[in-house]
């Protein structure tokens, strides 16, 4: 629901952009080439950005707030801020309160994109993280979903000749409501069994993991004790070789800086894709190819629809073929489109070629098929699993900074670019692009099928002992420590005159 809650307010200006009414509420010129078309597309760009400095900024206080609080108590803080704000933002009576507005919503969409995956990874087992977290890319693709059909449908009150503010108001209100059904639903949720060890809350953390992770067929849940032996003994050896973690502990040491490189390329190269400028502007590069009407809100609306099917097929089987192959796939399939997409528009914009115009309009759609699929969800589960508990939180808003940051640049000047350049804006996106393949292939190491403490080993560092791929000496090391753990739950029953094989919580 957050993450749902989240891209429906990153991608509302979208079809609002489309609401004759909104640019009558904000006194502001609605069409492209008319006197004051200029600050109308000025203060589309700068909706959209002031929004995305607000999500920065709760993503960089997410680095304090889901260590210091806890993930659970994180995520309530944010749908909080982000119903306010958007509350704010459907009353808004003029453009420097719906300003002010956005920026508070983006606070609360900066924390709840930064913790919400973060927290999906803690709690997943290490079998089904991918599809688990795969799950923030979803509900992203839903909220994108309504967003632009609630947009679609509201505009024909206004075709009809109502004057009626409610075409716009009422989508920018919705973004509340996924919100607080996170806020009502968050009682229900466990802490972070990770969270909990790092705060020495050792038998809530077990307990917690033997709820969620318990498998069928185990009469002793074997894989539940080796999981939380594993995540102790690397909690501990992390604990003795990081006596005192550091507000910049992610630039101390080499294996963070890769990581802090990794995570920066990630996520403000796939902004530099071009995804949210379509998302946001679509309305307007469909207008400029020469739709009208209703047509480039339905347009949209099918275009995000699409994201929900490449994203469910991210959670089927990144896990099978791994991040790696997901990435390279998706950004390749990504330049293809890029490319043409150029070549199109360069051509065909601005003349009566209904046929190229329509081409250019296929390879629009062309691009969110291999967004959707390979990169949506993939970001968020690779930053999420890459650092290492103790830094987790740092390491995740740290990403979430360089996205947010790339959004800024992207959705400022898309507008205006449009605009004033057209086409030409797109040779921007495609270089970046062109070298964001190659620093996958030369930097990324491959997470799949690996614990979130397994994969310190691919930066460098020390693994106290392995999950997957364990040696003889670790198995014993395992089957010692999971019949020390049944002896003292059977002690402890005893102790207190308790049936065996009642639950206790020691």
């Amino acid at each position: 629901m957050g993450s749902t809650s989240c891209s429906y307010g990153l991608a509302i200006i979208g079809s609002t952009a489309g609401q004759p009414s909104f640019f009558k509420s904000l006194n502001l010129e609605p069409t492209p080439g008319k006197p004051g078309y200029d600050r109308t597309a000025s203060l589309l760009g700068a909706f959209n950005g002031v929004n995305a400095a607000g999500a920065l900024l709760g993503a960089f206080s997410n680095a304090y707030l889901a260590n210091r609080f806890s993930r659970k108590y994180t995520i309530q803080i944010g749908a909080s801020i982000l119903i306010v704000g958007a509350a704010l933002c459907a009353g808004s009576v003029n453009v420097a309160m719906f300003m002010v507005a956005r920026i508070i919503a983006g606070y609360g969409i900066g924390i709840l994109t930064a913790v919400i995956p973060m927290y999906q990874a803690e709690v997943s087992t290490p079998e089904t993280r991918g599809a688990l977290v795969s799950v923030t890319g979803i509900m992203f693709a839903i909220g994108y979903m309504l967003s632009s059909w609630i947009g679609y449908g509201v505009y024909f009150i206004s075709a009809s000749g109502s004057s009626s503010s409610f075409p716009w108001r009422f989508p920018i209100a919705f973004q509340a409501a996924p919100a607080a059904l996170l806020l009502i639903g968050s009682k229900l949720l466990p802490f972070s069994p990770r969270w909990l060890m790092q705060k020495g809350r050792y038998d809530e953390a077990h307990d917690v993991l033997r709820r969620l992770h318990a498998r069928k067929n185990e009469e002793h849940h074997e894989q539940v004790e080796k999981e939380f032996y594993q995540l102790r003994r690397q909690t501990e050896l992390d604990q003795q070789t990081r006596a005192n973690v550091s507000s910049f502990e992610i630039f101390k040491t080499a294996p963070n800086r890769r990581r802090l490189l990794i995570a920066g390329i990630m996520m403000f190269c796939n902004m530099f894709t071009g995804v949210l400028l379509i998302a946001n502007y679509a309305v307007i590069i469909f207008t400029n190819l020469g739709l009208s009407g209703s047509v480039p809100l339905l347009l949209l609306a099918v275009w995000t629809s699409l994201s929900l099917f490449g994203n469910i097929f991210t959670a089927l089987f990144i896990d099978k073929w791994g991040r790696r192959g997901f990435m390279l796939t998706g950004v390749g399939g990504i330049l293809v489109s890029l490319i043409c997409e150029c070549a199109l528009q360069a051509r065909y914009v601005g003349t009566d070629n209904k046929a190229g115009q329509r081409a250019a309009v296929f390879f629009i759609y062309f691009f969110i098929v291999f967004w959707s699929s390979c990169m949506d969800a993939s970001q968020f589960l690779y930053l999420s699993e890459i650092w290492p508990t103790a830094i987790r939180g740092q390491g995740v808003a740290a990403g979430m900074v360089f996205w947010y940051s790339a959004q800024i640049i992207i959705l400022v000047a898309g507008p205006i670019a449009l605009n004033d350049i057209g086409w030409k804006f797109l040779l921007v996106l495609i270089i970046p692009t062109a070298i964001y393949w190659f620093l996958i292939y030369f930097l990324f190491p491959e997470t799949r099928q690996q614990s979130l403490e397994d994969i310190n080993e691919a930066f460098g560092e020390k693994v106290a002992v392995h999950y997957h791929g364990a040696t003889e000496a670790e198995e014993q090391e395992y089957h010692k420590a999971i019949q020390q753990e049944e002896t003292r739950r059977i002690s402890l029953v005893q102790e207190q005159h308790v049936t065996p094989g009642k639950e206790v919580k020691a």
